[in-house]
């Protein structure tokens, strides 16, 4: 466990005691350019994001759907880079000391820059927690253990084919919260069953005093409400990129609605969670 609370535990505790979902959004850093991310990030925290997952522009983004595999083409083309990733939370830090944020990628651009020295800049910039889809529990001593000395959150997937034996596996050194895959395959791809996914919920909830949250295939406010009567909070990531590729000129450049659009976006998903 990490060595004091975070932001991260310190939200969810103030939500529980609202007694209100947490909205988790993701955005990948410097998509469509550094400037525009910058001000979605301050923007998508105002419009009531509670969690903001900040994506680590890389390659070959496999567990992703074309939404997000496109974002991160687009980062990587404007010039993103690691550094420049967390220039933007330092950035986001100097006027929101609250609003938690968690890096989620890959484990190859942690690597190329160095896990002591990730982990320490990462802190410094103000980062609450990691999750590395592809970096197993069997591989903890590599990147979770020490960030879980460090003070940042490490956050595992579970998914529907995470069965009773591998769960506690799954679960050891996780922190902050649960991230539950709602559905198999790549993100964005299809929408969850309801049902299914509380039951999957109420399963995990059973072997952890975590939160546990739910992503993948939530798009509107609807799905967002449905999901998060068995869940404690919903993670919207494709939705969010989408609307940013639909706003972009013909040029790729972004435009006027840019920012506006996702605003809405996320204005529209925070109001249906707090609409009990």
């Amino acid at each position: 466990m990490t060595k004091h609370e975070t932001r991260i535990d310190a939200r969810f505790a103030a939500l529980k005691k609202a007694k209100r979902p947490a909205l988790i959004t993701f955005v990948t850093a410097g998509d469509p350019d550094l400037e525009t991310s910058r001000a979605i990030l301050d923007d998508i925290a105002k419009a009531g994001a509670d969690i903001i997952e900040l994506g680590m522009p890389f390659s070959d983004p496999m567990a992703d759907g074309p939404a997000i595999q496109a974002s991160s083409q687009r980062a990587l083309k404007a010039g993103q880079n690691m550094i420049k990733t967390l220039q933007m939370v330092r950035d986001f830090r100097a006027h929101d000391d609250a609003t938690p944020i968690v890096l989620m990628g890959y484990y190859n651009p942690i690597y190329v820059y160095g896990n002591e020295r990730f982990i320490k800049d990462a802190k410094a910039a103000g980062v609450d927690g990691l999750i590395v889809v592809d970096v197993p529990p069997e591989a903890d001593d590599e990147l979770c253990l020490p960030a879980l000395k460090a003070g940042l959150n490490f956050i595992r997937l579970a998914t529907p084919t995470t069965d009773k034996a591998r769960l506690p596996t799954v679960l050891q050194n996780t922190s902050g919260f649960v991230y539950y895959v709602s559905i198999t395959g790549i993100t964005g791809a299809a929408a969850p069953v309801v049902n299914d996914v509380h039951n999957h919920v109420k399963r995990i909830k059973a072997e952890t005093p975590l939160p546990v949250v739910v992503g993948f295939g939530v798009r509107t406010g609807e799905q967002a409400r449905a999901i998060s009567r068995g869940a404690d909070g919903v993670v919207v990531g494709s939705a969010i990129v989408s609307a940013i590729e639909k706003s972009l000129g013909s040029n790729g450049k972004p435009t006027a609605e840019t920012r506006k659009r996702v605003s809405e976006l996320v204005r529209e998903l925070s109001s249906a969670l707090t609409a009990d």
